[in-house]
């Protein structure tokens, strides 16, 4: 059979509707309709005279002749990726998008302003950023770069370690004044917390070679964690918040350590990307500024 560069454009296609989930989704992805996605599909099937994929109104499964050909399509778009790539790789100033996506609070704090940073080096990098606190699929939505407190290492994506950001326990100068300063792990139990729903119903805390876990409890629960820091400006209870979080709130006087001569545990910050997404230049580099950006806000706000 002789391989046109339509059936070519066709494999392409199909093998983003394998890894995209759906023919929707594999449209929004690259730039086509849902219907020119379709006709590839259907004309592939009609060349191979196999089919493919079985299709209801909701999902799409591969066919034991589909999943075999997937295998090939997928190099083959792979290859054509690298080269793009490759020719990218030897321009003297990186060009082109990238799609970043990170925790709302993190991003204010810390992302968008090496961003800021990182565009008057680059000009010509296009960056579409996306702050949520929710967990977003990077292959569906297309994100190059998302910056996550753990590495996924079970998602078949690739990971690299930023930063690890030290935490503190705070609570706010009135109500530590009414509830009074906590002076050992043992009576943090008595204190309201303000709860954030990211993380565990426990705080590991330490000294030396003793460790004690923390089961904290409060009226107030929220996914934000700008929202957690604020409601523990605002006297509403005790919080474990990261130190470049905190440390200006500390300087101004509206929160203040407790328990200080103790240990938490540290956040561990990972960009997260795409398999083979490293070979990408403007990537790379965006990488390599944030983990640099990120060790000099570190040891900025040491205490």
């Amino acid at each position: 059979m002789t391989l046109s560069f339509e059936q070519l454009k066709s494999m392409v296609v199909f093998a983003q509707v394998v890894e995209q989930g759906s023919l929707t989704s594999a449209a929004k992805h690259i730039g086509l309709s849902r219907a020119v996605v379709s006709y590839h599909i259907k004309k592939l099937e009609s060349q191979l005279g196999v089919k493919l994929l079985n299709r209801s109104t909701r999902s799409i499964r591969l066919t034991e002749a589909g999943s075999e050909y997937y295998q090939s399509c997928r190099i083959i778009a792979e290859q054509a990726a690298t080269a793009n790539q490759q020719i990218e790789n030897l321009k003297n100033e990186p060009v082109g998008l990238l799609k970043v996506t990170c925790p709302v609070n993190v991003g204010l704090q810390m992302v968008v302003p090496a961003l800021n940073d990182f565009r008057r080096l680059y000009p010509k990098i296009e960056l579409d950023v996306m702050l949520t606190d929710e967990v977003v699929n990077i292959m569906q939505e297309g994100i190059d770069l998302a910056i996550r407190g753990a590495p996924l290492p079970d998602s078949g994506l690739q990971a690299r370690k930023l930063s690890t950001l030290a935490t503190c326990l705070c609570g706010s100068p009135d109500y530590l004044k009414k509830r009074g300063r906590p002076s050992t792990p043992a009576e943090l139990e008595r204190h309201d917390w303000v709860i954030y729903k990211l993380t565990s119903g426990t705080i590991e805390i330490s000294k030396g070679s003793r460790s004690y876990s923390i089961a904290v409890k409060g009226s107030i629960t929220t996914n934000n964690a700008a929202a957690r820091t604020a409601f523990i400006e605002g006297g509403h209870g005790l919080g474990r918040i990261p130190v470049y979080d905190a440390w200006p709130k500390i300087q101004a006087g509206t929160l203040e350590l407790v328990l200080e001569d103790y240990q938490l545990k540290d956040i561990d910050i990972y960009g997260v990307f795409p398999p083979g997404s490293a070979r990408s230049k403007k990537l790379r580099l965006l990488i390599d500024y944030l983990k640099d950006y990120f060790g000099k806000i570190d040891r900025q706000t040491a205490f």
